[in-house]
């Protein structure tokens, strides 16, 4: 393969991602464009609430359960070694609400949620069923893809919350019933060394932030899937990968801004 055609592969290959980037800012726009039309029709934006945060309930509380779990051991151990095992609350607290609440609900949202909107949007373009919108003269962003998007939108943060309380209440059983921390202590220590904007307000703008790139992912490549089994399935596939790296890289780039300001 001589040079000429290395560069011509690599022309191609930038045209095609940015003819994808232009896509998905369309597709954005449009869906910020039909969203007062869509909190018009509220119950369809309640049901999507239903569909992923109701059903996604069960794996965030048990994997909030259990990280709280492992944080309330981890973190005794680690500020037992410097007589400050009474802080134990306070780590676990900030640990989640700072982080992993939102970030590890955003992943668990992914995998269940996610993959269920890529699916469910990708199986109507393989059906037909957005053609025959089209057909009919409805919008299938309007009636399909915006009360998805913003159920996403408001069910993760209410999912991350969930997650970081169920948390708290694992490391407060580990740390106090199991090992023995004095209880007083625990809940002091997080009721003086938590700032609710500094903290808990930063973890609530993650949230949203990760519901909507997350979300947004789900639903954008279900819509831009191949209309077959073998592209509706790749589209799911590349929603998990896509929309994973996505909130790693918004969490470190959110970390760095919220406390360098």
């Amino acid at each position: 393969m001589n040079i000429v055609e290395r560069l011509s592969q690599i022309g191609f290959a930038t045209r095609r991602e940015l003819v994808g980037i232009g896509y998905a800012c369309r597709v954005f726009v449009a869906l910020l464009r039909v969203a007062p039309a869509s909190f018009k029709r509220f119950g369809l934006i309640r049901d999507q609430i239903y569909f992923l945060g109701n059903h996604s309930l069960a794996i965030i509380t048990v994997s909030g359960l259990f990280v709280g779990f492992v944080l309330g051991l981890q973190g005794y151990y680690t500020l037992q070694r410097y007589g400050a095992s009474e802080a134990l609350g306070l780590v676990v607290t900030l640990s989640l609400v700072r982080e992993l609440g939102p970030v590890v609900a955003a992943l668990l949202f992914a995998g269940r949620a996610g993959t269920a909107l890529t699916a469910e949007i990708g199986l109507m373009r393989a059906g037909e069923q957005l053609v025959a919108m089209e057909i009919m003269a409805v919008d299938p962003i309007t009636r399909v893809l915006a009360p998805r998007f913003w159920g996403g939108v408001i069910s993760l943060p209410l999912l991350a919350a969930v997650f970081s309380a169920v948390g708290i209440v694992g490391g407060w059983l580990v740390g106090v019933v199991l090992i023995g921390v004095d209880t007083g202590a625990f809940w002091s220590q997080i009721e003086g060394g938590v700032d609710f904007w500094r903290d808990v307000g930063n973890g609530i703008i993650k949230s949203v932030v990760f519901g909507v790139a997350v979300t947004f992912i789900a639903v954008l490549q279900g819509y831009a899937a191949l209309p077959t089994p073998e592209g509706v399935s790749r589209a799911t596939t590349r929603m998990v990968v896509i929309a994973s790296l996505t909130v790693l890289g918004l969490d470190f780039l959110l970390t760095a801004l919220m406390f360098s300001i």
